[in-house]
């Protein structure tokens, strides 16, 4: 029996993250429908949650590794359905600040608490050790793959 390559086995495990990936996004948009949200916009909620108060279109582009463009079409919807709202820096300035509003608060409670809550069923059977280590390894390797994105999206 031969050995696989290391470029075999890195391309093996890329495709497993993939396929995690796939699989938990749509376990997850299954149980979301039922809030009428999209996954996307789940993230860019906790994501928003996370970054606190003075977040902007920029740093939810850079953390979530879209381009601005894109992530300014999704703010837009967001608002447009009353979960985060665009505030003014200052009077002269086009930089917004984004905030999430009492009905973004809502959903993310509701998502996280919800009894058909997939994500803590499927996670349920790693220990508190294991998904450290999970944590730092898939920290790590958004660390080294953020030195391959161009700063600017």
């Amino acid at each position: 029996m031969s050995k696989r390559s290391v470029t075999e086995a890195n391309n093996d495990l890329w495709l497993l993250f993939g396929d995690v990936y796939h699989q938990l996004v749509l376990v997850r948009q299954r149980e979301l429908t039922q809030y009428n949200i999209p996954v996307r916009q789940l993230h860019a909620l906790r994501t928003l949650q996370a970054l606190g108060s003075g977040a902007t279109i920029s740093d939810l582009s850079k953390i979530m590794g879209r381009k601005p463009n894109v992530i300014s079409r999704q703010v837009v919807r967001m608002e447009n359905d009353g979960l985060i709202k665009r505030i003014k820096n200052k009077p002269k300035s086009n930089q917004l600040s984004l905030e999430l509003t009492q009905k973004g608060l809502d959903i993310l409670k509701i998502s996280t608490k919800s009894k058909e809550n997939t994500i803590d069923s499927v996670f349920a059977f790693l220990s508190v050790e294991d998904r450290q280590k999970i944590e730092s390894i898939f920290n790590t390797v958004l660390i080294r793959l953020r030195e391959y994105i161009p700063e600017q999206l």
